[in-house]
């Protein structure tokens, strides 16, 4: 409908709702031709008959001087059926003009009541089956697209007013980008007309303002209307010794969510009894119960799925059962817990407004932290829309390789060639929680392994066979090229291993070797519990079973690595966002635990790996499980980082920092006297240490005893840090640098970090020292320091 059209039509609107007295009804001087107001034809309306002939004036006046026709889109009205009808309403049209002329002609003379049934009985004549209803189905649909005209007309006539001018405010300085976008591109996703979007500039305003944030508040909106959240009262968490409720949560339908609830109730006895015990140690401490989200990307459908299919037939279950573990730990700590294996469920449980996730949530988090992994977080990026930027200090990923800073930060990432497949997210690295503590700038989450009672280890002791090996490794192509140390193992030791197959014995497998196929996890616990070696041939890398085994009175013996794996030399590696050096097939039980539990050597020696086998049998060792591998430590682990990591959405500016030289030291402490802004973990934890040349800060602390703290890194990256540890600086300068800050001796030069994202534990350069917060740590929980809890 042009202009004009429109014009005529909203006349006639007007007075048809109007003039409800007939001795008031006149001629609708906009309507072209003949429009009495008051007139109901056989059932249709005014409203409906009006807007008709307005829209067909071109075929029932073009008989009139300088009228136009009026053309109709035919997709509006359905294609040539639609054109067909209208053909015959102008038809009809026309005899009912001309009977309209006629009667028009009678004056006062003739009633109303007879002008009905003039008009009535000429409809009767002429219409066919149908016909009326179809007239006034387009007259419904014509009428809506009218009053969304009219609202369009109203804004845009608001807009001339001044009333929606786009704003020039240096406060909002993307405004005006933001609302050109909106014209170009506001029905790319129907979630934008789900917030009330509509095409104009006063609804793109309000958006803007109101949903997103990118311009100001429109002063003429009562902002009242604006909906307010109230926040959520807080709770005291309560520990949770039954899982029930739990194990329904899980749900049903695959197979690895099976394995995990049977993982569950396998060790529900143990998780009561530890949670009794910190229960008793933090008995003075309220604990908040937050709300959580736990999202498993790689287990739903949009993501592949790949491990689910492969439960039953030797694939990797490492990261299951991690999941379960964070699950049942969460629970157990008495926290509200949501769990979301599928897309929908995500969505549902965020709020997604619907559409292709352009637009925020509908609301606030409804989570205080969410716990996910690098699927999650992709399709969170994909469905969140800005509502990922605004929340994502809540997010936790679950990343079992660990992700460096230099990786991380998706601009330096990429200017630096540290840009990879993962990574880049621009977190707070201690957003990221590893299944080993390798990598201190993220936070250690760590599994479980099953604990003995006094009853198991004196039946391990009673019943180990000291000529029994398990070779860890469920698939047969971990045994392909491995004939020449299984050769010198077999001289020594009966061979078992628990290789799947389907009905052939896998030909990798040496004929020597007892093969139980896969084992269930109860039965694998017994075979563990009989052999006294378990030895590894170099993958996967750091698993669970090495620990299990120990646990179970093994010793491990794994290859050590000449080379070093990492990313810039070994395929499994490639892309991964870390440039960490793998020394052997489990870093942590080679560091941590050692000898004589677990013993490294190069696999290649043929004379060092037959010494090894033989120490092996001569030696007797007790069943060994570091406390942070043990329920309760993985409990007071957790409930440490969930009470205590609050200030990862919060951006705190360097305070002034004056240090104390310690006695006999080369480090730096904080003074114990001085008042100190808060920190996770305390201040009085800090020791400062300058690394040699090309020497990383988590080796520099390490060779210390003491572990880098990347959380320490603000309070140190001041210009008197160098003073303190007399360091003298030609100039301090600040830089985008993950070395940084660090001080070149030779040339006398310092720097600062400019960015706190790149404040970073890992890296090195042979030009620099580097400048290392370190901190001491309990025994047997290396993620927390002696006065953590």
């Amino acid at each position: 409908m042009d202009r004009n059209g429109f014009k005529y039509f909203h006349i006639c609107m007007s007075l048809s709702i109007s003039h409800s007295n007939p001795e008031s009804c006149s001629l609708s001087p906009g309507c072209p031709g003949p429009c009495p107001c008051r007139i109901f034809v056989a059932g249709i309306g005014f409203f409906s008959l009006c807007f008709l002939m307005t829209s067909l004036g071109g075929q029932f006046s073009a008989k009139r001087p300088g009228d136009t026709p009026f053309t109709m889109r035919a997709e509006v009205l359905g294609g040539p059926e639609s054109r067909g009808v209208l053909r015959k309403i102008s038809d009809m049209l026309e005899v009912i003009m001309k009977r309209m002329d006629t009667l028009s002609k009678l004056g006062n003379t003739t009633t109303d009541s007879h002008r009905l049934d003039e008009l009535s009985s000429a409809l009767d004549r002429i219409q066919p089956i149908g016909l009326v209803e179809r007239i006034q189905a387009i007259a419904q649909n014509m009428s809506d697209m009218a009053v969304k005209v009219e609202q369009i007309l109203q804004r845009s006539l608001d807009g001339a007013t001044g009333q929606c001018e786009v704003p020039k405010d240096p406060h909002y300085p993307d405004c005006p980008s933001k609302v050109d976008w909106m014209r170009a591109r506001w029905t790319s996703d129907p979630c934008y007309a789900f917030y009330g979007v509509d095409g104009s500039d006063c609804s793109f305003l309000i958006y803007l303002s109101e949903v997103e944030w990118f311009c100001p508040p429109l002063t003429w909106r009562n902002q009242t209307t604006t909906p307010t959240h109230k926040p959520f009262p807080k709770k005291q968490a309560a520990f949770r010794s039954d899982i029930g409720a739990l194990l329904e949560q899980v749900g049903t339908g695959k197979e690895s969510l099976s394995f995990m609830k049977r993982r569950m109730r396998r060790l529900a006895a143990q998780w009561a009894s530890a949670a009794r015990r910190l229960d008793d140690s933090l008995r003075s401490q309220w604990r908040e119960q937050k709300r959580i989200l736990v999202h498993v990307g790689f287990l739903t459908e949009e993501s592949g799925d790949v491990f689910s299919p492969k439960v039953l037939k030797g694939g990797p279950l490492g990261e299951m059962v991690q999941w379960a573990d964070i699950l049942t730990a969460l629970h157990i700590l008495g926290h509200n817990l949501k769990i979301s294996v599928s897309l929908k469920e995500l969505q549902g449980f965020l709020g997604v407004p619907p559409g292709r996730g352009s637009c925020p949530l509908t609301g606030p988090l409804p989570f205080d932290l969410i716990y996910t992994d690098y699927h999650g977080l992709q399709q969170m990026r994909q469905h969140m829309g800005l509502s990922l930027r605004k929340y994502k200090c809540h997010i936790r990923v679950i990343d079992t390789f660990g992700t460096e800073p230099a990786y991380n930060h998706e601009d330096y990432a990429t200017l630096h060639g540290y840009r990879t497949n993962w990574g880049y997210w621009n977190l707070n690295c201690r957003q990221y929680m590893t299944m080993f503590p390798h990598t201190p700038d993220n936070s250690f989450m760590g599994f479980v392994a099953e604990e003995l009672n006094d009853t198991e280890r004196l039946s391990i002791q009673r019943n180990k066979v000291d000529s029994m090996a398990v070779v860890y490794g469920k698939e047969a192509s971990m045994w392909k090229g491995k004939e020449r140390f299984l050769a010198i193992l077999h001289r020594y030791m009966d061979i078992h291993g628990t290789v799947y197959y389907e009905t052939q014995r896998p030909p990798e497998v040496p004929a020597f070797v007892k093969n139980h196929g896969l084992l269930p996890q109860q039965e694998l616990q017994q075979l563990l519990r009989k052999a006294k070696l378990f030895i590894g041939f170099g993958f996967p890398y750091e698993g669970p079973a090495p620990l299990e085994a120990i646990a179970n009175g093994c010793i491990f013996l794994q290859p050590m690595f000449k080379p070093s794996h990492s990313s810039l030399n070994h395929e499994f590696f490639k892309g991964k966002p870390t440039s960490r050096q793998v020394s052997s097939q489990h870093p942590y039980a080679e560091q941590y635990i050692g000898r004589p539990h677990v013993i490294t050597v190069d696999f290649n020696n043929s004379q060092e790996f037959e010494s090894a086998i033989r120490d092996i049998m001569r030696t007797k060792v007790e069943p060994y499980l570091p406390y942070e591998y043990t329920c309760e430590g993985m409990l007071e682990r957790v409930h440490a980082y969930i009470q205590n990591q609050v200030g990862l959405c919060s951006s705190p500016g360097i305070p002034p920092s004056p240090f104390v030289l310690l006695p006999n030291s080369s480090a730096l402490a904080w003074a114990s006297n001085i008042s100190t802004p808060p920190s996770w973990p305390p201040l009085s934890a800090l020791r400062l240490l300058a690394s040699l040349e090309g020497q990383s800060c988590i080796d520099a602390c390490q060779s210390a005893g003491l572990i880098c703290e990347p959380a320490f890194y603000r309070f140190v990256n001041i210009k008197e840090a160098f003073s303190g540890l007399e360091v003298q600086c030609e100039g301090v300068e600040a830089e985008l640098n993950h070395i940084f800050p660090a001080f070149s001796v030779e040339s006398s030069e310092c720097g600062l970090q400019k960015d706190p994202l790149l404040f970073s534990c890992a890296g090195a350069n042979n030009k620099y020292h580097r400048l290392c917060p370190c901190r001491d740590y309990r025994k047997g929980q290396v993620a927390l320091c002696r006065d953590c809890l």
